[in-house]
Protein backbone atom coordinates (compact mmCIF):
# COMPACT_ATOMS: atom_id res chain seq x y z
CA UNK A 1 0.00 0.00 0.00
CA UNK A 2 1.68 3.29 -1.17
CA UNK A 3 0.99 5.89 1.17
CA UNK A 4 -0.27 9.29 0.35
CA UNK A 5 -0.24 13.02 2.27
CA UNK A 6 -2.70 15.92 1.05
CA UNK A 7 -0.92 19.45 0.52
CA UNK A 8 -3.61 22.18 0.07
CA UNK A 9 -7.30 21.61 1.22
CA UNK A 10 -8.93 23.59 -0.76
CA UNK A 11 -12.18 23.32 -3.15
CA UNK A 12 -10.93 20.46 -5.08
CA UNK A 13 -9.47 18.39 -2.48
CA UNK A 14 -12.99 17.41 -1.41
CA UNK A 15 -13.08 15.43 -5.09
CA UNK A 16 -9.40 14.23 -4.71
CA UNK A 17 -10.10 12.49 -1.24
CA UNK A 18 -13.18 10.73 -2.17
CA UNK A 19 -11.68 9.41 -5.29
CA UNK A 20 -8.66 8.36 -3.55
CA UNK A 21 -10.45 6.82 -1.26
CA UNK A 22 -11.79 3.95 -4.01
CA UNK A 23 -8.52 3.59 -5.52
CA UNK A 24 -6.47 0.29 -5.06
CA UNK A 25 -2.92 0.59 -3.83
CA UNK A 26 -3.27 4.04 -2.52
CA UNK A 27 -4.11 5.11 1.21
CA UNK A 28 -4.50 8.86 2.32
CA UNK A 29 -3.16 9.18 5.42
CA UNK A 30 -2.30 13.20 6.27
CA UNK A 31 -3.69 16.49 4.94
CA UNK A 32 -1.67 19.23 5.64
CA UNK A 33 -2.78 23.37 5.05
CA UNK A 34 -1.02 26.45 5.91
CA UNK A 35 -4.26 27.18 7.59
CA UNK A 36 -4.42 24.23 9.99
CA UNK A 37 -7.92 24.87 10.58
CA UNK A 38 -9.02 24.17 7.36
CA UNK A 39 -6.65 21.39 7.12
CA UNK A 40 -8.73 19.87 10.47
CA UNK A 41 -11.87 20.43 8.94
CA UNK A 42 -11.40 17.61 6.21
CA UNK A 43 -9.38 15.24 9.46
CA UNK A 44 -10.69 12.23 10.14
CA UNK A 45 -10.13 9.37 12.46
CA UNK A 46 -7.70 7.46 9.93
CA UNK A 47 -6.24 10.96 8.21
CA UNK A 48 -5.02 13.46 10.51
CA UNK A 49 -4.38 16.83 10.27
CA UNK A 50 -0.38 18.54 10.07
CA UNK A 51 0.99 21.28 8.65
CA UNK A 52 3.15 20.99 5.75
CA UNK A 53 6.26 21.01 7.26
CA UNK A 54 4.93 18.32 9.52
CA UNK A 55 3.83 16.24 6.69
CA UNK A 56 6.83 16.67 4.15
CA UNK A 57 8.87 15.26 7.38
CA UNK A 58 5.99 11.99 7.66
CA UNK A 59 7.86 8.89 8.06
CA UNK A 60 4.26 7.44 6.43
CA UNK A 61 4.10 9.32 3.56
CA UNK A 62 5.85 8.07 0.45
CA UNK A 63 3.81 10.29 -1.95
CA UNK A 64 3.07 13.94 -1.50
CA UNK A 65 -0.19 14.92 -3.68
CA UNK A 66 -0.23 19.11 -4.33
CA UNK A 67 -3.22 20.54 -4.19
CA UNK A 68 -1.88 24.11 -4.11
CA UNK A 69 -2.76 27.14 -6.19
CA UNK A 70 -0.60 27.95 -9.20
CA UNK A 71 1.96 29.88 -7.80
CA UNK A 72 2.73 27.44 -4.89
CA UNK A 73 3.39 24.32 -7.24
CA UNK A 74 6.84 24.65 -7.15
CA UNK A 75 7.78 25.74 -3.86
CA UNK A 76 5.30 22.68 -2.42
CA UNK A 77 7.09 20.22 -4.89
CA UNK A 78 10.58 21.52 -4.35
CA UNK A 79 10.18 21.26 -0.20
CA UNK A 80 8.24 17.69 -0.94
CA UNK A 81 11.51 16.65 -3.18
CA UNK A 82 13.90 18.27 -0.74
CA UNK A 83 12.50 15.69 2.46
CA UNK A 84 12.84 12.75 0.07
CA UNK A 85 9.31 11.91 -1.07
CA UNK A 86 7.70 11.38 -5.05
CA UNK A 87 5.45 14.13 -5.83
CA UNK A 88 2.26 14.42 -7.58
CA UNK A 89 0.65 17.88 -8.01
CA UNK A 90 -2.54 19.52 -9.88
CA UNK A 91 -2.08 20.87 -13.31
CA UNK A 92 0.16 23.38 -14.43
CA UNK A 93 3.24 21.54 -13.15
CA UNK A 94 4.69 25.12 -12.16
CA UNK A 95 4.67 28.77 -13.14
CA UNK A 96 7.27 28.78 -16.29
CA UNK A 97 9.51 26.34 -17.45
CA UNK A 98 11.88 28.63 -15.64
CA UNK A 99 10.00 26.88 -12.08
CA UNK A 100 9.83 24.01 -13.69
CA UNK A 101 13.27 22.64 -15.04
CA UNK A 102 15.23 22.38 -11.97
CA UNK A 103 12.02 20.40 -10.34
CA UNK A 104 12.81 17.56 -12.82
CA UNK A 105 16.51 17.87 -12.80
CA UNK A 106 16.35 17.40 -8.94
CA UNK A 107 13.96 14.18 -9.17
CA UNK A 108 16.68 12.43 -11.68
CA UNK A 109 19.32 13.19 -9.18
CA UNK A 110 17.68 12.00 -6.54
CA UNK A 111 15.89 8.60 -7.80
CA UNK A 112 12.21 10.56 -7.29
CA UNK A 113 9.20 10.61 -9.87
CA UNK A 114 7.20 13.93 -10.34
CA UNK A 115 3.14 13.02 -11.18
CA UNK A 116 1.21 15.65 -12.76
CA UNK A 117 -2.37 16.50 -13.04
CA UNK A 118 -4.25 15.72 -15.63
CA UNK A 119 -5.16 12.34 -15.69
CA UNK A 120 -8.44 12.31 -17.44
CA UNK A 121 -6.74 11.59 -20.37
CA UNK A 122 -5.86 7.96 -18.04
CA UNK A 123 -9.96 7.43 -18.40
CA UNK A 124 -12.27 5.62 -21.37
CA UNK A 125 -13.00 8.95 -23.23
CA UNK A 126 -9.34 10.28 -24.56
CA UNK A 127 -8.05 6.58 -24.22
CA UNK A 128 -10.73 4.50 -26.23
CA UNK A 129 -9.96 7.40 -29.12
CA UNK A 130 -6.03 7.32 -28.81
CA UNK A 131 -6.70 3.40 -29.47
CA UNK A 132 -9.21 4.33 -32.68
CA UNK A 133 -6.04 6.46 -33.65
CA UNK A 134 -3.12 3.52 -32.75
CA UNK A 135 -5.19 0.89 -34.92
CA UNK A 136 -5.83 2.99 -38.01
CA UNK A 137 -9.15 3.12 -37.89
CA UNK A 138 -9.14 6.90 -39.20
CA UNK A 139 -5.89 6.52 -41.61
CA UNK A 140 -3.07 9.24 -40.50
CA UNK A 141 -4.05 12.03 -38.89
CA UNK A 142 -3.70 15.19 -40.37
CA UNK A 143 -5.32 17.90 -38.70
CA UNK A 144 -7.50 18.41 -35.28
CA UNK A 145 -9.45 21.40 -33.63
CA UNK A 146 -9.42 22.13 -30.10
CA UNK A 147 -11.93 24.51 -28.21
CA UNK A 148 -12.65 25.70 -24.99
CA UNK A 149 -14.60 28.47 -24.46
CA UNK A 150 -16.76 30.13 -21.49
CA UNK A 151 -17.69 33.20 -20.24
CA UNK A 152 -15.63 32.79 -17.01
CA UNK A 153 -14.86 31.38 -13.86
CA UNK A 154 -16.10 34.18 -11.38
CA UNK A 155 -19.63 33.02 -12.78
CA UNK A 156 -19.31 30.36 -10.58
CA UNK A 157 -16.42 30.73 -8.39
CA UNK A 158 -16.51 32.49 -4.52
CA UNK A 159 -12.33 33.03 -5.21
CA UNK A 160 -11.73 33.31 -9.02
CA UNK A 161 -8.72 35.76 -8.80
CA UNK A 162 -5.98 33.43 -9.79
CA UNK A 163 -7.41 32.38 -12.73
CA UNK A 164 -6.87 35.89 -13.96
CA UNK A 165 -3.04 36.33 -12.44
CA UNK A 166 0.07 34.92 -13.92
CA UNK A 167 -0.19 31.15 -14.18
CA UNK A 168 -3.92 31.57 -14.64
CA UNK A 169 -5.82 32.64 -17.65
CA UNK A 170 -7.37 30.15 -20.50
CA UNK A 171 -4.69 28.68 -21.55
CA UNK A 172 -2.62 27.70 -18.20
CA UNK A 173 -6.15 26.81 -16.94
CA UNK A 174 -7.96 24.47 -19.20
CA UNK A 175 -4.77 24.39 -21.63
CA UNK A 176 -3.45 21.16 -19.70
CA UNK A 177 -6.65 19.17 -20.01
CA UNK A 178 -6.42 19.84 -24.13
CA UNK A 179 -3.24 19.70 -24.78
CA UNK A 180 -2.66 16.67 -23.01
CA UNK A 181 -4.98 15.10 -24.49
CA UNK A 182 -4.03 16.02 -27.92
CA UNK A 183 -0.37 15.00 -26.99
CA UNK A 184 -1.77 12.02 -25.97
CA UNK A 185 -3.06 11.31 -28.97
CA UNK A 186 -1.13 12.71 -32.02
CA UNK A 187 2.27 12.81 -29.96
CA UNK A 188 4.06 15.71 -28.78
CA UNK A 189 4.32 19.45 -30.38
CA UNK A 190 7.05 21.32 -32.17
CA UNK A 191 5.86 24.44 -33.25
CA UNK A 192 3.52 26.94 -32.07
CA UNK A 193 1.48 30.46 -33.26
CA UNK A 194 -0.78 32.17 -31.56
CA UNK A 195 -2.72 35.65 -30.65
CA UNK A 196 -4.52 36.57 -27.88
CA UNK A 197 -7.05 39.10 -26.76
CA UNK A 198 -8.35 40.45 -23.45
CA UNK A 199 -11.95 41.47 -23.22
CA UNK A 200 -12.04 43.29 -19.91
CA UNK A 201 -9.29 45.04 -17.95
CA UNK A 202 -11.44 43.58 -14.41
CA UNK A 203 -13.85 41.10 -13.44
CA UNK A 204 -16.44 40.93 -11.07
CA UNK A 205 -17.29 37.73 -8.87
CA UNK A 206 -20.85 36.65 -8.95
CA UNK A 207 -21.41 34.54 -6.10
CA UNK A 208 -20.15 33.48 -2.75
CA UNK A 209 -19.39 35.97 0.28
CA UNK A 210 -17.71 38.26 -1.66
CA UNK A 211 -19.93 38.50 -4.76
CA UNK A 212 -20.03 42.56 -6.03
CA UNK A 213 -15.79 42.51 -5.69
CA UNK A 214 -14.19 43.52 -8.40
CA UNK A 215 -10.80 42.53 -9.35
CA UNK A 216 -8.11 42.91 -11.87
CA UNK A 217 -7.31 41.01 -15.18
CA UNK A 218 -3.58 40.04 -15.71
CA UNK A 219 -3.54 37.74 -18.55
CA UNK A 220 -5.00 37.13 -21.98
CA UNK A 221 -8.17 35.97 -21.91
CA UNK A 222 -8.85 34.71 -25.28
CA UNK A 223 -6.15 32.82 -27.21
CA UNK A 224 -5.64 31.04 -30.77
CA UNK A 225 -3.94 29.71 -32.83
CA UNK A 226 -2.29 26.55 -34.58
CA UNK A 227 0.15 23.74 -32.47
CA UNK A 228 2.62 21.64 -35.17
CA UNK A 229 3.05 18.45 -34.11
CA UNK A 230 6.17 16.32 -34.87
CA UNK A 231 4.02 13.68 -36.65
CA UNK A 232 3.10 17.23 -39.26
CA UNK A 233 -0.31 17.18 -38.16
CA UNK A 234 -1.69 20.39 -37.38
CA UNK A 235 -4.40 21.69 -34.61
CA UNK A 236 -6.53 24.60 -34.38
CA UNK A 237 -6.65 25.67 -31.12
CA UNK A 238 -8.76 28.28 -29.22
CA UNK A 239 -9.11 28.90 -25.37
CA UNK A 240 -11.11 31.52 -24.05
CA UNK A 241 -12.89 33.26 -20.97
CA UNK A 242 -14.95 35.42 -23.48
CA UNK A 243 -17.48 33.72 -24.85
CA UNK A 244 -20.68 33.87 -23.51
CA UNK A 245 -22.27 30.59 -25.37
CA UNK A 246 -20.70 28.20 -28.26
CA UNK A 247 -21.52 25.21 -29.88
CA UNK A 248 -17.98 24.03 -30.92
CA UNK A 249 -16.85 21.00 -30.59
CA UNK A 250 -14.41 19.91 -27.77
CA UNK A 251 -11.84 17.90 -29.76
CA UNK A 252 -12.01 16.48 -33.14
CA UNK A 253 -8.80 14.53 -35.04
CA UNK A 254 -8.92 14.13 -38.94
CA UNK A 255 -7.43 11.65 -40.65
CA UNK A 256 -6.81 10.35 -44.29
CA UNK A 257 -9.69 8.04 -43.76
CA UNK A 258 -12.02 9.07 -40.90
CA UNK A 259 -12.60 11.34 -38.56
CA UNK A 260 -13.02 11.32 -34.71
CA UNK A 261 -15.30 12.81 -32.16
CA UNK A 262 -12.88 13.03 -29.17
CA UNK A 263 -15.31 13.97 -25.60
CA UNK A 264 -14.09 16.75 -23.48
CA UNK A 265 -10.88 16.31 -22.14
CA UNK A 266 -11.51 17.96 -18.77
CA UNK A 267 -13.70 14.52 -18.13
CA UNK A 268 -12.62 10.71 -17.66
CA UNK A 269 -15.62 9.52 -20.19
CA UNK A 270 -18.09 10.35 -22.46
CA UNK A 271 -18.50 9.34 -25.93
CA UNK A 272 -15.90 8.75 -29.13
CA UNK A 273 -17.80 8.69 -32.29
CA UNK A 274 -16.15 8.23 -36.33
CA UNK A 275 -17.40 9.21 -39.31
CA UNK A 276 -15.83 7.43 -42.26
CA UNK A 277 -16.34 7.04 -45.87
CA UNK A 278 -17.99 3.99 -45.85
CA UNK A 279 -19.75 5.01 -42.59
CA UNK A 280 -20.58 8.84 -43.31
CA UNK A 281 -22.84 9.46 -40.24
CA UNK A 282 -21.35 9.86 -36.69
CA UNK A 283 -21.12 6.41 -34.84
CA UNK A 284 -20.18 5.70 -31.46
CA UNK A 285 -17.24 3.74 -31.28
CA UNK A 286 -17.36 0.94 -28.10
CA UNK A 287 -14.89 1.39 -25.33
CA UNK A 288 -11.45 0.06 -26.41
CA UNK A 289 -8.86 1.63 -23.44
CA UNK A 290 -8.64 3.07 -20.33
CA UNK A 291 -9.62 2.94 -16.44
CA UNK A 292 -13.06 2.40 -16.35
CA UNK A 293 -14.81 4.81 -13.70
CA UNK A 294 -12.10 6.76 -13.09
CA UNK A 295 -11.88 10.05 -11.04
CA UNK A 296 -9.24 12.60 -9.65
CA UNK A 297 -6.50 10.97 -8.90
CA UNK A 298 -6.52 7.79 -10.70
CA UNK A 299 -3.09 9.31 -11.46
CA UNK A 300 -1.96 8.74 -8.15
CA UNK A 301 -2.84 5.21 -8.04
CA UNK A 302 -0.92 4.37 -11.55
CA UNK A 303 2.03 6.43 -10.08
CA UNK A 304 2.09 3.98 -7.07
CA UNK A 305 1.77 0.97 -9.08
CA UNK A 306 4.36 2.21 -11.25
CA UNK A 307 6.54 2.74 -8.04
CA UNK A 308 5.89 -0.39 -6.42
CA UNK A 309 6.61 -2.37 -10.04
CA UNK A 310 9.66 0.16 -11.32
CA UNK A 311 7.43 1.12 -14.12
CA UNK A 312 7.07 4.35 -15.98
CA UNK A 313 4.06 6.26 -14.57
CA UNK A 314 1.73 8.07 -16.96
CA UNK A 315 0.68 11.05 -15.70
CA UNK A 316 4.63 12.07 -15.57
CA UNK A 317 6.59 14.81 -14.98
CA UNK A 318 8.36 15.09 -18.12
CA UNK A 319 4.69 15.12 -20.15
CA UNK A 320 3.24 17.96 -17.88
CA UNK A 321 6.77 20.33 -18.60
CA UNK A 322 6.34 19.38 -22.55
CA UNK A 323 2.56 20.60 -22.04
CA UNK A 324 3.74 23.23 -20.10
CA UNK A 325 6.31 24.44 -22.44
CA UNK A 326 3.80 23.92 -25.20
CA UNK A 327 1.35 26.56 -23.31
CA UNK A 328 4.05 28.93 -22.55
CA UNK A 329 5.58 29.02 -25.89
CA UNK A 330 1.81 29.55 -27.24
CA UNK A 331 1.29 32.37 -24.87
CA UNK A 332 5.12 34.04 -26.09
CA UNK A 333 4.10 33.35 -29.71
CA UNK A 334 0.48 35.56 -29.04
CA UNK A 335 2.90 38.33 -27.39
CA UNK A 336 5.76 38.35 -29.92
CA UNK A 337 3.55 38.35 -32.92
CA UNK A 338 5.46 35.06 -34.45
CA UNK A 339 5.44 31.39 -34.58
CA UNK A 340 7.79 29.99 -31.99
CA UNK A 341 9.48 26.78 -32.16
CA UNK A 342 8.83 24.20 -28.72
CA UNK A 343 12.27 23.26 -27.35
CA UNK A 344 11.14 20.13 -24.98
CA UNK A 345 9.81 17.24 -26.69
CA UNK A 346 8.11 13.56 -24.83
CA UNK A 347 7.35 9.90 -25.57
CA UNK A 348 3.51 8.87 -25.21
CA UNK A 349 2.70 6.99 -22.14
CA UNK A 350 1.61 3.79 -22.40
CA UNK A 351 -1.71 3.36 -23.17
CA UNK A 352 -4.22 1.96 -20.87
CA UNK A 353 -5.46 -1.16 -21.78
CA UNK A 354 -9.10 -2.19 -22.09
CA UNK A 355 -10.65 -3.37 -18.94
CA UNK A 356 -6.95 -2.28 -17.19
CA UNK A 357 -7.29 -1.13 -13.16
CA UNK A 358 -4.77 1.36 -11.84
CA UNK A 359 -3.16 -1.21 -9.74
CA UNK A 360 -2.61 -3.52 -12.66
CA UNK A 361 -2.32 -2.06 -15.95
Amino acid sequence: MTRVGIVGTGVISGTYLDHLAKLPGVEVVAVADLDLARAQAVATDSVRALTPDELYAADDVDIVVNLTIPAAHAAVHQAALNAGKHVYGEKPLAMDRAEADPLLKYAAANDLRIGCAPDTVLGTGTQTARAVIDRGDIGVPHAATAFMVTPGHELWHPAPEFYYQPGGGPVLDMGPYYVTSLVTLLGPVRRVTARAGQSKQERMIHTGPRAGTVFPVEVPTHVTGVLEHESGALTTVLMSFDVWAGRLPRIEVHGTDGSLSVPDPNGFDGTVEIVTPEQREWTEVPVAGGYAGAGRGVGVADMARALRNGEPHRANGELAYHVLDVLESFIDSAVQDQPLDVASTVTRPAAVPLGATPDTA
